[in-house]
């Protein structure tokens, strides 16, 4: 069997391929198919008098699977298939998701069809592809990838967003909100480290940017601040942006993405602080009150006065992890700092320099509640040759949301986890 990418290898050759039908019609003695089989797309012809099978034309249905065997020609810059012959594989009568506006409720209830389509294809393409360039960039700045754990003991965030799991013995576990702390550990190996991999959050929230389960980018380097941290993030994503630009330009077109302000994407990104920040969204809102972590509108507000992604640094420690270093000059900010993706589309790194004082890491642990006996293993990073070191988060979907220009983060997954939907849907 052929695959259809490779038809153009075969000009005036017969062939035969197995691939799904996604549009049919009919003149009489002449038919068409339009076949897919994930590699590519092509027509084929099918005549009353020369095709054997011809009258199975009349059983064919969206989404059926078909051999043809036929001819290779080419046709106004494109190559299809002559058919001598037409076996139907596998039928598809009643296919649910037919060539009709759906509701979205309904497509997410049919995602396993709805991944069939032109655009969910496109969308799954440039998110494999940013996969496989994380891993190229990394590999290039001799980074190793180092496997997270995704069952840990207690909370590596807050304790409220915790999905819990039956482990031996009647105990429970977690599933992970983060695998930066065992990156921090192996840091202390290897300098720079990563970890690419799915991550929790049981967040009763149902906006365009959350998941329960998302996919998330996670180095540490060993001998960084955080300034040092935020030129990384700089770097990967205007290296991210460039390569989806420069290899799947047909797909963002598809999308119908306008792509003038990433193409316009360069260094520096600029950086203000949280007090900066804060001043000017007070000039917008009077109502907006300073001290507490910035919402999904607020994040908004700020990108008016850019035109390109920004970062905010020195956070007030209190509305920040355990982990992030206090600043020296200042104890009530800590070293933390977000980028905020161009053109509105908020938060998609998060990131600080970590605490390597002991003192201090005991005592924020003991404020923010959390039982000492499951952080033994990570406090001995700091009793056992402590040392400089940051890191961040890139949220995966949320920049498959920008790069694409979705509405919601729910498409940029194959299959989504939301707040307020069950896995699977009475069809009844």
């Amino acid at each position: 069997m052929v695959p259809i990418k490779n038809l153009s290898q075969f000009e005036g050759q017969e062939l035969s391929l197995k691939a799904w039908v996604f549009q049919f019609r009919s003149s009489g003695k002449i038919a068409f198919l339009n076949l897919r089989d994930g590699t590519g797309e092509c027509q084929v012809i099918l005549n009353q008098t020369t095709t054997k099978g011809f009258e199975f034309f009349s059983d064919i249905s969206l989404e059926c699977l078909v051999k043809v065997c036929g001819r290779v020609k080419k046709w106004k810059g494109h190559f299809e298939i002559e058919a001598r012959e037409l076996k139907i594989l596998s039928s598809s009568h009643n296919y649910p998701i037919a060539k009709k506006s759906h509701g979205i409720d309904f497509l997410l209830n049919q995602r396993h069809l709805w991944l069939r389509s032109k655009r969910q294809k496109a969308l799954l393409k440039i998110r494999s592809e940013l996969i496989y360039k994380i891993h190229e960039f990394f590999h290039e700045k001799d980074f190793i990838q180092v496997s997270a754990p995704i069952l840990m003991p207690t909370a590596s965030e807050g304790t409220s967003d915790l999905f819990s799991v039956d482990f031996f013995d009647e105990k429970k576990v977690f599933l992970t909100q983060t695998g930066q702390l065992h990156m921090e550990a192996a840091s202390a190996s290897l300098s720079k480290v990563y970890c690419l991999g799915p991550t929790f959050r049981a967040e009763k929230s149902s906006t365009r940017k959350h998941l329960l389960e998302f996919w998330m980018l996670e180095p540490e380097m060993a001998f960084y601040d955080y300034k040092k941290a935020m030129d990384l993030a700089e770097e990967i994503i205007i290296f991210l942006i460039q390569s989806i630009l420069n290899s799947h330009s047909k797909e963002l077109e598809f999308l119908e993405r306008d792509i003038k302000k990433l193409e316009k994407l360069s260094k520096p990104f600029p950086r203000i602080t949280y007090k900066e920040a804060c001043s000017l969204l007070k000039k917008q809102s009077a109502t907006f009150e300073p001290g507490k972590d910035l919402g999904a509108k607020d994040e908004m507000n700020l990108s008016q006065f850019f035109d390109k992604p920004l970062f905010i640094h020195h956070y007030p420690k209190n509305i920040k992890a355990f982990y992030m270093k206090e600043d020296s000059e200042d104890s009530s900010l800590s070293l933390s700092f977000d980028l905020l993706a161009g053109e509105g589309y908020g938060e998609v790194v998060g990131g600080s320099q970590r605490e390597d004082n002991l003192d201090l890491l005991l005592k924020k642990i003991k404020e923010h509640n959390l039982e000492k006996k499951y952080f033994d293993w990570y406090i001995d990073l700091r009793r056992y040759g402590s040392f400089e070191h940051s890191g961040f988060g890139l949220g995966l979907e949320r920049l498959i949301r920008w790069i694409c220009g979705l509405d919601h983060v729910r498409e940029a997954i194959p299959f989504p986890r939301l707040y307020g939907r069950s896995f699977f849907e009475d069809k009844a």
